[in-house]
């Protein structure tokens, strides 16, 4: 069954926004909007629709743009990525449209301002390439996505820990993930400087806002945005619309560090339940699922799965990550 046809994992009510005349941008290049502040300072990226059916991220940037932010120092970009998924969208197959070609989160890395490039480069090669240097310029970089499968939101930091003390710092989600991205190929937030293990004053942070469909991550994308403008010092608290603060979550944080990503060797892959997001599994040993008939189980006790999903399965897609509990400090 492809992912076209899979049924969807809850309704689906976030509408799809219209970006009309912020689609253009004032870069020259197609999506992507920069403001200079009158004072030096950080750069700050927010990009948005690295997957085309990811939606509340684009909501957040379109309520930026419509509020006319403006950075009292540094710059502020604001990008939306995949247009040429984006454009793709259906509400009734929103897995269709994560991609054109191939996974635009996948890309990122050395060589990739000359790999693949002319006539054999994917669409979302030649796109990555257009946002490269405003990638390569930025010190802070917010990416806001959303998830396959109902969950709790998740803020994923990679593996430097000046990463997890911004997460800290921000005091929301509840659940912050330490982990070394994908087999398949780097991530946005991993390129370059931001996935040096060096300290310094570049940070990135990947937030899963929820389920792709839900109107909360929406509320989840406003609400981390404010945060994040406001801890990099473009902007000052009473620069961001009041609504779109949220309560901190009431319980502390939690750090899971990711030991293990599970990535299919074949398009023969079962899960033994119906596992969610943050559901922790006590015993060492536990069948977890079955790939081509062979079993891969937790490796140690209290196994927290992160985003277990079938539903973009292809060899080589990581289908659910394994994590233990770390002290956040």
């Amino acid at each position: 069954m492809s992912d076209a046809t899979l049924p969807l994992a809850a309704p689906f009510e976030l509408p799809c926004p219209a970006l009309g005349r912020w689609r253009e941008g004032n870069t020259g290049t197609e999506g992507v909007w920069q403001f200079h502040g009158a004072e030096p300072g950080r750069a700050v990226l927010v990009t948005a629709l690295v997957h085309g059916n990811e939606l509340c991220g684009a909501w957040a940037l379109l309520a930026a743009l419509e509020a006319g932010l403006r950075p009292r120092c540094g710059t502020l970009t604001l990008a939306f990525c995949n247009l040429a998924a984006f454009d793709r969208f259906d509400a009734a197959a929103p897995d269709a449209s994560r991609f054109v070609d191939e996974d635009f989160n996948r890309v990122w890395g050395p060589g990739l301002a000359t790999r693949m490039a002319g006539e054999a480069a994917t669409t979302e090669r030649r796109r990555a390439r257009a946002l490269l240097p405003f990638v390569e310029q930025a010190d802070w970089l917010l990416d806001l996505h959303s998830m396959h499968e109902p969950g709790e939101p998740l803020l994923l930091t990679g593996l430097g820990r000046r990463h997890i003390r911004l997460a800290h710092a921000l005091q929301a989600p509840r659940c912050v993930i330490s982990d070394a991205g994908h087999r398949e190929g780097l991530r946005l937030r991993d390129h370059g400087r931001f996935g040096a293990m060096t300290d310094g004053d570049n940070r990135a942070l990947l937030l899963e806002c929820g389920y792709h469909g839900a109107l909360s991550s929406r509320t989840v994308a406003l609400d981390m945005l404010a945060r994040f403008l406001a801890a990099s010092g473009a902007l000052a608290l009473q620069d961001i619309p009041p609504d779109w603060w949220q309560p901190r979550p009431a319980a502390p944080q939690q750090l899971l560090a990711v030991t293990h990503a599970v990535a299919a060797r074949s398009l023969d892959v079962r899960f033994a339940q119906d596992w969610h997001g943050g559901q922790c599994i006590a015993q060492a040993g536990t069948v977890i699922g079955w790939d081509a008939g062979e079993p891969f189980t937790t490796p140690y006790d209290h196994c927290t799965l992160v985003m277990p999903s079938l539903r973009q399965l292809r060899a080589g897609v990581t289908v659910v990550r394994l994590a233990r509990a770390v002290p956040m400090g």
